[in-house]
C-alpha cells in the first residue's frame, strides 16, 4: 500500500506537467520556458532596430522605399513599443514624409499598392489617438482604387479582384492579402465590396477546383495550397519546372499557403466552408518551422509572417501534421527563430532573394511573427477565427 502511494506521489508532477502542456497547447498558450526565450529574443530585435537598424532620418533601409519603414515600426509597435518611444516616433514621423495628395502613402510609384496597405497596418497600430483617421480613410479609398473590379474587367476574368505591387498590371496574392488586411485592420468587415471582390481572385489561386476556381489550373494540383500569381497567356511548363507541373499546374508554396488561409477567414469563411478545409488540410501535410515549404530558404522570414498570422487568425492553437504529431506552433516558432537570431540582434537570410539579407527586412518579419506567438494572442481583431 504505501509503494503504490509513493508511486502515485511520484507521478503527480509529471501528471501536472502533462495536463498542463495539453491546457497550454488548448488555449494557445506557452511555456514559461518558451515565454522567457520570447521576451529575450523580441528584447534583442528592438534593440538592434533602435542602435543599428534605424537611419538618423528615422528610416529603415530608405532605398527600398518606405514600405521596410512601417514593416519594422509594425513589428515594434505589435511588441509594446508605443508612440512615444523615440524610434518609433521618429520613424512614423518620417513614414508621414510619404503621404501622397492622392492618399496613397508611397516612395516612387511603383509600389504604391505595397507600399500604402504596410502603411496603413502601421499607421493603424499607432492610431490609438485618432491621429491618423483622415490618412487611412484617405488610404482605403487609395488602394481600393487600385483593385481591378467591377467596371475594369469582367468578374469571368482571372485576374478580377486582384491588386498587384503597383496598382496596374499583374495582380499577385500576396499583395492582395496585404489589401485585404489593411482593409480589415482599419475599419472594412467581411461584406464591404472590396474584400468580397479580393476573395474572388483569392479563391483561383488555391489548387482547389470547386465553382469558386474554375481557371484552368484549379484541377491539376488539388493540394488545396496557394500560388502567386495566375497567368493569362499559355505556359510552357518545362521553362520553369519549379514552379509549374510537367501538366501545367502551379505549385503551391508555404507564404503563399498561409496568405490565403488567413485572407480566406478576413472574408467571412469559417472552417467548414471547403476552401479552408482544402488549405487546412495543406497545413496538416507541408507543417514546418524550418524552411518555406516549396521555396526552401527563399522567402523565409516572409513565410514565417504569414505562418503566424494564418495560424493566428484561423483560430488554430495546434497543428497535427502528416504523421499524426502535435505542434504547438508559437513554442517551436520561438525557438527556431532564437536559433536564428544574429549576436546582434538581427535576423538575416543568406537567401537574398526578395531582399531577405537586408537584416532590417527579415528583424521586421521576425518581429512581426513573433507578435503572434504571446500567451494567449487569439485571433486577430477583424477576424471570426473561422469558427
Amino acid at each position: 500500500m504505501k509503494t503504490t502511494r509513493r508511486l502515485i506521489l511520484a507521478l503527480i508532477p509529471c501528471l501536472l506537467l502533462s495536463f498542463t502542456a495539453m491546457a497550454n497547447a488548448a488555449e494557445g498558450t506557452i511555456s514559461d520556458e518558451a515565454a522567457a526565450k520570447l521576451d529575450e529574443i523580441v528584447g534583442k530585435g528592438l534593440k538592434f532596430l533602435e542602435t543599428k537598424g534605424q537611419a538618423p532620418d528615422g528610416t529603415f533601409t530608405l532605398q527600398a522605399g518606405p514600405g521596410l519603414t512601417a514593416l519594422a515600426l509594425t513589428g515594434a509597435l505589435r511588441n509594446g513599443k508605443t508612440v512615444d518611444d523615440p524610434v518609433v516616433s521618429k520613424g512614423l514621423k518620417a513614414l508621414e514624409g510619404f503621404i501622397k495628395p492622392d492618399g496613397g502613402i508611397y516612395g516612387n510609384g511603383r509600389l504604391r499598392n505595397y507600399e500604402t496597405c504596410v502603411s496603413m497596418l502601421c499607421f493603424e497600430e499607432a492610431n490609438g489617438d485618432g491621429r491618423y483617421n483622415d490618412t487611412l480613410k484617405k488610404a482605403r479609398t487609395f488602394v481600393t482604387g487600385l483593385q481591378y473590379g467591377d467596371g475594369k474587367m469582367p468578374k469571368d476574368d482571372v485576374w478580377f479582384g486582384g491588386v498587384g505591387y503597383g496598382g496596374a498590371g499583374r495582380p499577385d496574392m500576396s499583395n492582395t492579402s496585404f489589401l485585404i488586411e489593411a482593409l480589415i485592420k482599419t475599419g472594412s468587415d467581411a461584406e464591404d465590396e472590396a474584400i468580397q471582390r479580393a476573395l474572388v481572385f483569392v479563391s483561383r489561386c488555391q489548387n482547389n477546383a470547386s465553382k469558386f476556381n474554375e481557371t484552368q489550373f484549379a484541377d491539376k494540383v488539388e493540394d488545396g495550397g496557394f500560388f502567386y500569381e495566375i497567368p493569362r497567356e499559355k505556359i510552357d511548363p518545362t521553362k520553369a519546372p519549379d514552379r509549374y507541373t510537367p501538366d501545367g499546374g502551379i505549385r503551391s508554396y508555404g507564404s503563399m499557403s498561409y496568405a490565403g488561409l488567413k485572407s480566406m477567414i478576413y472574408a467571412g469563411l469559417t472552417k467548414k466552408d471547403p476552401r479552408v478545409k482544402a488549405v487546412e488540410t495543406w497545413v496538416t501535410d507541408h507543417y514546418s518551422v524550418d524552411h518555406n515549404p516549396g521555396m526552401g530558404d527563399a522567402g523565409l522570414y516572409y513565410y514565417y509572417h504569414t505562418f503566424a498570422a494564418g495560424l493566428a487568425t484561423a483560430g488554430l492553437t495546434e497543428v497535427t501534421d502528416a504523421a499524426g504529431n502535435k505542434h504547438n506552433w508559437r513554442e517551436e516558432l520561438i525557438l527556431e527563430l532564437a536559433k536564428r537570431q544574429n549576436e546582434d540582434g538581427s535576423w538575416a537570410n543568406e537567401n537574398s532573394r526578395w531582399f531577405e539579407n537586408d537584416k532590417n527586412l527579415a528583424t521586421a518579419f521576425a518581429l512581426m511573427s513573433l507578435s503572434y506567438c504571446k500567451p494567449g494572442t487569439a485571433a486577430p481583431a477583424g477576424a471570426d477565427a473561422g469558427k
